[in-house]
């Protein structure tokens, strides 16, 4: 896991294809910001992006899920949120597949937690797991933008 601001990103210590990726004028916070809500693939390239709007809830009220083939980034465009995730790789664990590298998991201990508000990012690699859209102080409307990297590309 790393975590930065997309407005400080050279102090984030990305590996190289990540930061290639964040750097590029058209993933700046203000251009990312005007696009609507929806999927998003730079020509030729094998990573891709969603832009969304959700709500955030109770912890408890949260899945929490990992991925097997994709790198997230979170990118928090408006609001705040508080992601909750464990550094332990659980990749080998049984989980139930939602839909294609989206694996919930039923039972596991989520010993930290981050808040992200506007222009924070955090990266969660194959077989971490995280508790995204956990609201702050009250439920609320988060806009982000996650990009999905192919492990090869790292």
């Amino acid at each position: 896991m790393i975590a930065g601001n997309i407005n400080m990103l050279k102090s984030a210590t990305l590996p190289p294809s990540l930061y290639h990726i964040l750097s590029r004028p058209e993933m700046s916070l203000n251009h990312l910001q005007q696009l609507a809500d929806g999927h998003y693939q730079p020509d030729g390239e094998k990573w891709f992006y969603h832009i969304s709007h959700s709500n955030t809830s109770p912890a408890e009220e949260r899945h929490t899920e990992f991925h097997r083939q994709f790198l997230d980034i979170q990118l928090v465009l408006q609001g705040q949120e508080i992601i909750h995730y464990s550094l332990l790789n659980v990749s080998e664990q049984s989980a139930f597949e939602k839909k294609t590298d989206l694996f919930i998991l039923s039972h596991v201990t989520l010993t930290n937690h981050i808040y992200l508000s506007m222009g924070d990012f955090v990266t969660f690699y194959p077989g971490e797991p995280h508790q995204a859209l956990c609201m702050v102080d009250r439920p609320d409307i988060v806009r982000k933008a996650v990009f999905k990297v192919p492990i090869s590309l790292l």
